[in-house]
């Protein structure tokens, strides 16, 4: 009998133990759900930022070729035939 209670003893205390460390591990994961949760959120604001200085590095960069920036020469005059063209296609539709 009294092996019986040894037996019921040892696994009392490893349930007790599983449950503890079950208990744990629950609190470790909400913990890192809400770590995720704010690395989601500053990962996503760090993208809109992100997308917001290229778009504005792409308009500086148009302004500078526009003016006719020394770095961006080449692109200027892209830019100017690309408008000449669309200028002579508008005169086209207007004269039909």
């Amino acid at each position: 009998m009294s092996e019986i209670a040894e037996i019921i003893d040892t696994l009392e205390s490893k349930i007790h133990k599983l449950l503890t460390k079950i208990d744990n591990l629950e609190q470790k994961n909400q913990v890192l759900q809400q770590e995720l949760t704010v690395s989601s959120n500053v990962i996503q604001n760090q993208n809109t930022i992100m997308e917001t200085l290229k778009k504005d590095f792409e308009s500086l960069k148009l302004t500078n070729s526009l003016l006719g920036s020394e770095d961006y020469k080449r692109d200027t005059k892209l830019k100017i035939n690309s408008l000449i063209r669309e200028i002579d296609y508008c005169i086209a539709q207007l004269a039909d």
